[in-house]
């Protein structure tokens, strides 16, 4: 087993844990309806739902929200903030938002419409949900390496290049508006894009003139991982291998709460400042987020975010973060446990279809293996899988995934190494345990889109 990197950072404050019983967990997850966002916080020992939001500021972004300019229109924090966003992404027009979905919200509808298509190398859940608002359908070319979760690729979270011109082939090119490459592909389990197959999907869009859009949530880990393993790139810098990604799209939307390390705060660039859609996409902003020079947050949420966006792109952060997943995966490893290889950027993907082969994908096994790992040490994870995916929007029938996946989202600079120690020995109990869990969850109450948010479930 690999040795664990010491953190590029101190601890200038703690904040305590609650410690609960195995029964008291059990009691928990019976009254949150066997969903574990409807948990209470405090009866979480380590919180891997999510790494959006959930983690630590530096000493320098908080003392930079004491600059916070709290101006409803043309603040300083608001040109701050629009000044990096042009000088690491090269991207002319910024325009903050309170959060990602805000993004995809303002800037979707523009281009989606009822009887038109997105496609992207595989969506995740609010990106899906705002292109089935926009009444567009969701079309997906997924590398068919990530489907393997055994198999060590580089670079799992490319676009099927093929599939990607099959798409426009079959439904006409004047009838996809948008194609979207997500860095890293979370749903693929936090696999990398390498920069060639970000080339070669820009190309396509050229020769069709489609609009290409990265959703680029954690863009710093991505080209950190461009940086280490594709070939000729490893003399280039993570900001240089950022900006080749950017000059190359269209558009970015971007949840700031991943790898600019803030708790709240969203981004949408466009690279041409002439856009004829920049003045729907400040009117939807205006409409939907606030005054477009705010977006939906305060000034001292600009602020932070400003500086969050350099600190998100520091190799010996970067490095660091990559390896403290790697430790994770070579545990993992070690036990023969299945998971998403090789590790990705934010977090663990275990492959709950291979702990539980016998419970079918409309059982949820990723919903199953959530939940027993709550059980056995109040680790909330989330399901990345056919509960999450939902129902198709025009038949209502239960979607498959091309994956059922246990994802632990691990936050930035919350957890230290006991944490993912005994995170890793839990896991262990429950793969030794596999065997005595022979069924799944049926739902018995969902809200018509992004169900897992909020649906109550019962064991079947």
């Amino acid at each position: 087993m690999q040795r664990f990197m010491p953190e590029p950072y101190r601890i200038k404050m703690v904040e305590p844990i609650k410690v609960t019983t195995r029964e008291e967990r059990e009691q928990a997850i019976r009254e949150a309806d066997y969903n574990l966002f409807r948990l209470k916080g405090e009866d979480v020992y380590v919180d891997t739902l999510t790494d959006s939001g959930t983690n630590s500021m530096s000493d320098q972004q908080w003392s930079a929200m004491m600059r916070g300019d709290e101006a409803y229109a043309g603040g300083k924090s608001y040109y701050r903030l629009v000044e990096a966003g042009q000088d690491i992404f090269g991207h002319r027009f910024i325009q903050p938002v309170h959060q990602g979905r805000a993004a995809e919200k303002v800037l979707l509808p523009i281009f989606l419409h009822k009887g038109n298509y997105a496609i992207a190398n595989l969506f995740f859940d609010t990106t899906r949900a705002h292109v089935e608002l926009a009444g567009a359908r969701c079309l997906e070319a997924c590398n068919p390496q990530a489907l393997d979760s055994s198999l060590r690729a580089p670079f799992k979270g490319n676009m099927d290049i093929a599939q990607l011109r099959k798409h426009i082939e079959e439904k006409g090119a004047s009838n996809i508006g948008m194609v979207v490459m997500t860095i890293t592909n979370n749903s693929a389990g936090g696999q990398p894009v390498s920069l060639q197959n970000m080339k070669e999907t820009a190309a396509v869009c050229r020769e069709y003139g489609i609009h290409l859009n990265i959703d680029a949530a954690r863009f710093a880990e991505n080209a950190m991982f461009v940086k280490l393993r594709e070939e000729g790139c490893q003399d280039l810098s993570v900001r240089d291998i950022t900006r080749a990604f950017f000059d190359l799209a269209d558009s970015f939307t971007m949840s700031a709460k991943k790898d600019a390390i803030v708790n709240m705060g969203g981004l949408l660039g466009v690279k041409d400042d002439k856009a004829p859609y920049i003045q729907q996409i400040k009117a939807n902003c205006i409409s939907y987020e606030g005054f477009y020079t705010y977006g939906g947050l305060n000034g001292r949420d600009l602020e932070a975010l400003a500086v969050g966006l350099y600190e998100g792109l520091d190799e010996h952060w970067l490095r660091y973060r990559l390896q403290s997943i790697a430790y994770m995966g070579s545990f993992l490893d070690d036990k023969g446990i299945p998971y998403q290889s090789p590790a990705g950027g934010h977090g663990i993907f275990l492959d709950a279809k291979r702990f539980y082969p016998h419970i079918p994908y409309d059982q949820f096994p990723g919903q199953v293996l959530a939940v027993e790992l709550y059980k056995e040490c109040g680790l909330r994870t989330c399901d990345i899988g056919s509960f999450m995916m939902g129902n198709d929007p025009d038949t209502g029938k239960q979607l498959r995934s091309y994956n059922e996946f246990t994802r632990l989202a691990i936050p930035r600079r919350v957890y230290t190494q006991s944490h993912y120690d005994m995170v890793l020995d839990a896991i262990h109990v429950v793969w030794n345990n596999r065997e005595n869990i022979r069924t799944g969850y049926k739902i018995t109450w969902e809200p018509p889109i992004l169900r897992h948010f909020q649906a109550s479930l019962a064991p079947v």
